[in-house]
């Protein structure tokens, strides 16, 4: 069996901790807890948290490079890993808030960072995309995916989390079909 790499993109520092462009760094921290996986310096621009899950060896990775510069540490990960094997889980404001999508392919849309990714990758790259909605019409999208959730979006973004969670989980133990069955509803 393959040892699977799931990437969650996201920017490093508190300052971003909390907010919608960390969605996938939420979810790989919560992946590692649940594994009792611990977080190290990779020889990559990120962090690292190497171990198994459900049955399965993995590598959990967040890039340290800032948003937009996440694909710098894709190349490191290639030499080591089919794309089949890798599954990047970002946010995605072309999605309502909550909505999940799994794709085993495609364009990067809107998104800078799954640009930097899908640049040094190709678009077969597996993906993840957790849905923070829209901007509101007076916001700037920089602004926007910068921001915290709003007091009214916390329950919402913490359920998508938690769905997201085991979609990662049955990509990696059942694949990219059973999990896009299971959670592209």
């Amino acid at each position: 069996m393959a040892q699977k790499c799931v990437v969650g993109l996201g920017n490093p520092g508190s300052r971003y901790e909390l907010t919608r462009h960390n969605l996938g760094f939420m979810v790989v921290d919560r992946l590692a807890r649940l594994g009792g996986l611990s977080w190290r310096r990779k020889g990559l621009p990120a962090l690292g948290a190497g171990g198994i899950l459900d049955g399965h060896e993995v590598l959990l990775v967040k890039p340290q490079t800032y948003m937009n510069n996440s694909g710098q540490c894709m190349a490191f990960l290639l030499e080591e890993y089919p794309l089949e094997d890798i599954l990047v889980v970002y946010d995605d404001m072309d999605l309502d808030l909550g909505k999940l999508r799994l794709r085993a392919k495609g364009s990067a849309g809107t998104h800078k960072g799954m640009g930097s990714v899908v640049k040094a990758a190709g678009e077969m790259i597996p993906r993840l995309r957790l849905g923070i909605g829209p901007p509101l019409p007076t916001q700037d999208p920089v602004d926007f995916v910068i921001s915290p959730f709003r007091p009214e979006e916390v329950a919402s973004m913490r359920e998508m989390v938690d769905r997201a969670v085991q979609a990662v989980r049955t990509w990696i133990v059942s694949g990219m079909q059973e999990a896009m069955l299971e959670y592209n509803g």
